[in-house]
């Protein structure tokens, strides 16, 4: 009877069509195989979904941006820097470069570094009002770190890349790396490098800027970073100020000048390579000179008050012209005029002759190298018939005076008695 039965199965499970057939089980293998591939599909949808989300947030923050965005209260501001950073700091100048350690950090200018807080959307200063008490605090960045190629970094990728100081050195940055922000700037007056950036990987620094951890008050702000730069030691006696210069220094000895600097740069074009040749052209005309330079107010100052502790030895230029012979200090000074063989000062001469000499001194100072060279006279001598008087400026030039000390030790190493050659 049993085996009746199972004949009959067999007949009606071959009377049954091809694919309804029942279906052997899967193998352990197929089913691991299914299993790791649809783990790989969850992992990869994962990672896929936060760019989908920056893809999408980009987008919309695009089209509010190009129908305009709403004004929004500082509370508003305050809500949403708590997910995405509505405003940031940036440097409103690059450093000028080179950098050297225990050297003042400046812009190009010669003018100290400043921090704004911006729009991150408008790059313009916040309307809304913001707190009065924000602290910045300005740290050293690796010079590989990726800014230029986004900017949505996270506070915690900022300060993954911020540089310490090598076992038993000072802090890498030294001065003003504490600031409060006024009206969203501020200025940082003081700013040097204690070592170089030849040890880490990049051999190269940033500087960052963020805000101060304790004074965040609610706040999101995207930080600041600079360009990546080299930090040299310090310079050695090929690059240092000499006090007082000299004559034939080159002119990136003065204060505010570096060397191989923008505003060396601009000299040399001008053909201003010395000390002499900065001094003589702020007194024939220093508003060429600053015109060439292009310096603050507060710059130009430290310069030409450093270029006018110059010594200027004992050297004269004689200048003769058809009218008069002139006798000139090495800075192209009017000392004395002599006619018909009488010698006076520039401010004893008429209008007319006056006007004659600042020509020919004109003339003087595009063929300086034709005048003829002497020593510096002493009493007795011609072109010293009278004691030289006190120095004073006339019609755009300087005429310099020297004390009777000065004449009887024959002039050696003298300095004009008035300071204010910069005709302005």
């Amino acid at each position: 009877m049993a085996s009746k039965r199972l004949r009959e199965s067999a007949e009606q499970a071959q009377d049954q069509p091809e694919g309804k057939r029942m279906r052997p089980l899967p193998s352990f293998r197929m089913v691991l195989k299914d299993a790791v591939v649809a783990k790989s599909l969850q992992n990869l949808f994962l990672v896929l979904e936060p760019l989908f989300r920056r893809v999408v947030r980009e987008e919309i923050e695009h089209i509010l941006d190009s129908n305009g965005r709403l004004h929004r209260s500082p509370q508003m501001l305050i809500q949403e820097s708590r997910t995405s950073p509505a405003l940031r700091l940036l440097f409103k100048s690059p450093p000028s470069l080179p950098i050297f350690t225990e050297n003042r950090i400046e812009d190009d200018d010669g003018n100290s570094l400043e921090i704004l807080l911006v729009d991150i959307y408008t790059g313009r200063r916040p309307q809304a009002p913001l707190p009065s008490s924000i602290k910045v605090e300005l740290v050293v960045i690796k010079g590989d770190f990726p800014c230029e190629d986004r900017e949505d970094w996270s506070t915690a990728d900022f300060n993954r890349a911020i540089v310490e100081e090598r076992r038993g050195r000072k802090p890498l940055l030294t001065g003003d790396t504490l600031l409060t922000l006024k009206d969203g700037a501020a200025c940082i007056d003081d700013l040097k490098f204690t070592d170089n950036s030849s040890w880490i990987r990049s051999r190269n620094f940033r500087i960052g800027a963020r805000l101060q951890p304790e004074s965040q008050l609610g706040l999101s702000i995207r930080e600041a970073v600079t360009n990546r730069f080299i930090v040299k030691d310090q310079r050695g006696e090929s690059y240092k100020k000499h006090y007082p210069p000299a004559l034939v220094d080159q002119v990136w000895r003065l204060e505010k000048i570096g060397r191989d600097g923008t505003f060396h740069k601009r000299l040399e074009a001008e053909g201003i390579n010395t000390v002499q040749d900065f001094l003589k052209l702020s007194v024939v005309d220093a508003s060429r000179l600053r015109k060439v330079l292009k310096m603050s107010d507060k710059t130009w100052e430290a310069t030409i008050n450093h270029a006018r502790t110059c010594t200027l030895g004992d050297k004269m230029y004689l200048l003769h012209t058809p009218l008069c012979t002139i006798l000139l200090s090495p800075i192209c000074e009017v000392v004395r005029v002599e006619m018909d063989g009488i010698s006076c000062t520039f401010k004893e001469l008429s209008g007319t002759v006056r006007a004659k000499v600042q020509e020919s001194v004109q003339e003087a100072y595009t063929c300086w190298h034709s005048l003829e060279e002497i020593r510096a006279p002493v009493q007795g001598e011609s072109m010293n018939h009278a004691l030289i008087e006190p120095a004073y400026q006339i019609g755009g030039f300087v005429e310099v005076g020297f004390i009777q000390s000065d004449l009887q030790k024959g002039l050696s190493g003298w300095s004009p008695l008035m300071h204010n050659i910069c005709l302005e």
